[in-house]
């Protein structure tokens, strides 16, 4: 069961690579350059929860986990180039999922976290290959 944290969990699940893990949780909690935001999150590296898959995931977590969404650093992200982390929507479509870099987490977490947008609105704004890079 994962637990209920008081920021948006940033789970691992992909074991193969500490030093991408690294880079990676660095990436996300850096905040931006013009504005200095960033993502509220916490990152959740226990290798019991290797290979988790996505289906597993929505029925181990915490029934009082207060969040409308998690990230995943799986193999996916860890192999690509530009580490595009999975995000899973736990609220209007349970299941549902996107990829964004890891820059742009921060927009995600800050608008889903106080409602100020949705998870379809992030999704509709996606490039080609499912992954959001930001609002253009």
């Amino acid at each position: 069961m994962l637990p209920d944290t008081k920021d948006v969990l940033v789970l691992r699940t992909d074991f193969s690579d500490d030093g991408k893990w690294e880079k990676i949780c660095n990436w996300i909690a850096e905040p931006t350059p013009k504005d200095g935001f960033k993502a509220a999150v916490y990152f959740l590296s226990e290798k019991k929860f290797g290979g988790l898959e996505s289906e597993e995931l929505l029925t181990g977590i915490a029934k009082n986990y207060k969040h409308f969404f998690i990230f995943i650093v799986d193999s996916t992200t860890i192999a690509h180039m530009e580490h595009p982390v999975l995000c899973i929507d736990l609220k209007d479509n349970p299941g549902d999922t996107l990829r964004v870099i890891p820059s742009e987490m921060y927009s995600i977490e800050n608008n889903l976290s106080i409602s100020n947008m949705n998870f379809e609105e992030f999704k509709s704004s996606v490039d080609s290959d499912g992954v959001f890079r930001g609002f253009r």
